[in-house]
């Protein structure tokens, strides 16, 4: 399927994926907690029988927001509910999350070995979709985009701005290497009421759509984060969104891609 922008045709996959915002325990170095992600816990998300893919987002330890003030939005992330890092798991098909069980319980049970706090965030098959900015072009730098939606917002209008208003304004602006997004569906802990850490979600912290933007490099991404069409789409986002966290990407890992388990991951 192809979106259309005034200057360019991009191919857009649309898939079935599920964000995992995490928080890694505190009583350790920070770093044990995300090396233990890394390995051995990826080892047990990546043995899930029908994944397309497998990604860990992994997030800067100094992150106080990217996004530039807008007035009424808030665009500071807050220290005590900053994340650490984000499980991006992509399904085969919408019966893929019954086929893994198994190895998912075996996935509950080693939380509690590396995350003080995880949540879920899933929208229904589609509302994952993923743009053929640059193909085959080296992504330097990311910024992973949270937004919350205002008072009065449904799910539907949100849908609506990032798909038809916020995609092409993105992809007009010519200096994305990689763009992806989600919206979601409405938060519920009975989704993902794992054992032994915490899923403490309330209502006026939750997200309801996500964005991966993917630049040259660190200049590239700092250039745009600064630039007038940003201006521009902060004023769409505005409207709709009471909050955009904008996270420094320290790394993305890809340890399942195209249904196959990597022999060694990806970044």
């Amino acid at each position: 399927m192809n979106t259309s922008t005034s200057s360019r045709r991009v191919k857009v996959h649309k898939h079935f994926t599920s964000s995992i915002p995490l928080w890694v325990r505190n009583d350790q170095p920070r770093q044990t907690g995300m090396d233990y992600w890394r390995f051995p816990h990826s080892g047990i998300i990546s043995a899930t029988p029908s994944l397309e893919e497998y990604r860990q987002i992994h997030l800067a330890e100094t992150n106080p927001g990217l996004w530039p003030a807008t007035t009424g939005v808030e665009t500071s992330i807050p220290v005590d509910r900053k994340i650490d890092g984000v499980a991006e798991v992509t399904f085969k098909s919408a019966l893929s999350p019954l086929l893994g069980r198994k190895q998912t319980q075996l996935a509950y049970q080693d939380e509690i070995n590396v995350f003080r706090r995880t949540l879920l965030y899933t929208g229904l098959p589609g509302w994952s979709h993923w743009y053929e900015v640059a193909p085959d072009e080296k992504v330097g730098a990311r910024t992973l985009v949270y937004l919350r939606r205002r008072d009065g917002v449904n799910g539907s209008d949100l849908r609506k701005v990032v798909n038809q208003e916020l995609v092409p304004a993105l992809i007009r602006s010519g200096v994305l290497k990689e763009l992806r997004t989600q919206t979601f569906l409405p938060w519920s802990v009975r989704l993902w009421d794992t054992p032994n850490v915490a899923h403490d979600n309330p209502v006026d912290q939750q997200f309801h759509a996500s964005l991966i933007l993917g630049f040259a490099d660190v200049e590239a991404r700092e250039n745009f984060l600064g630039s007038s069409e940003l201006e521009r789409i902060s004023a769409r986002l505005q409207r709709v969104a009471s909050a955009i966290h904008a996270y420094d990407v320290s790394e993305a890992l890809t340890f399942v891609k195209n249904g196959a388990i990597l022999p060694k991951y990806q970044s």
